[in-house]
């Protein structure tokens, strides 16, 4: 398979910065941009650093960014918040849902004959019918994603992020994360390790739905748009297939 680019918008987050890494030290990858508010400083950077182009954007104008411009194959987006980090309701549905699927569409090319992959973070509980702020909108943003028409959507709903390192501790993920820690003693579907996410997260844009390999919590969903959706488990799975 020869190599394909990449684009990462929220590389600085949590979980971005592990697939930040994870996409550069792959030889699966030969040109990987890392556009976002923030870009991650170079000194910290290791492995891959030749491939990596990086540019500050903003997202409230993000259509006049040029990410098309980079015919990116696969598009990874980490970008997301919390409404407590945002500050309201509607900040948190700017941030977690508008910059993602404008970040989204403005990086699509405009050759129709260009075979793009998009990969999405979202959540355990999507669920665009939901009464609750967060899966609501996790679930509302998977759908508009997979309308964007893009050849292949994969979308991957973690549980419990654990090892996941924020700017502030945040008390109730601490207490939540000792039961998710209890609870993977007995079931795959309780939590994961940021880094194993991301691993997961990079075979899938590298693969594709089409070469994925055949693993529990692998599904399809969407009826005029479908897109391929991996469960907890199912990323668990997919990183322990790469030794």
């Amino acid at each position: 398979m020869a190599a394909q680019s990449a684009l990462i918008i929220g590389a600085t987050g949590a979980t971005g910065k592990h697939v930040l890494a994870e996409i550069l030290a792959s030889p699966s990858f030969s040109r990987v941009g890392e556009y976002g508010r923030r870009v991650t400083p170079l000194e910290q950077i290791t492995v891959g650093k030749e491939k990596l182009e990086q540019k500050t954007v903003d997202f409230e104008k993000v259509e006049e960014a040029g990410l098309a411009s980079g015919n990116w194959d696969v598009v990874f987006i980490t970008l997301g918040t919390t409404k407590a980090a945002a500050g309201s309701a509607e900040a948190f549905e700017k941030i977690d849902r508008e910059y993602v699927i404008n970040s989204a569409r403005a990086a699509k090319s405009a050759n129709d004959s260009h075979k793009q992959r998009l990969i999405y973070i979202s959540a355990q509980a999507a669920n665009a019918s939901s009464s609750l702020l967060y899966p609501r909108s996790k679930g509302m943003t998977e759908l508009a994603l997979a309308d964007l028409g893009y050849a292949d959507t994969i979308i991957l709903r973690p549980g419990f992020l654990a090892g996941a390192e924020r700017p502030q501790s945040r008390a109730v993920e601490t207490v939540f994360g000792f039961v998710t820690a209890l609870a993977s003693h007995i079931t795959d579907s309780a939590e994961i390790k940021v880094s194993v996410l991301a691993k997961a997260m990079r075979l899938a844009g590298q693969l594709g739905s089409s070469a994925l390999p055949a693993v529990p919590g692998v599904t399809k969903e969407g009826n005029d748009t479908p897109f391929t959706v991996i469960a907890n488990k199912g990323a668990i799975a997919l990183a322990k297939t790469e030794a």
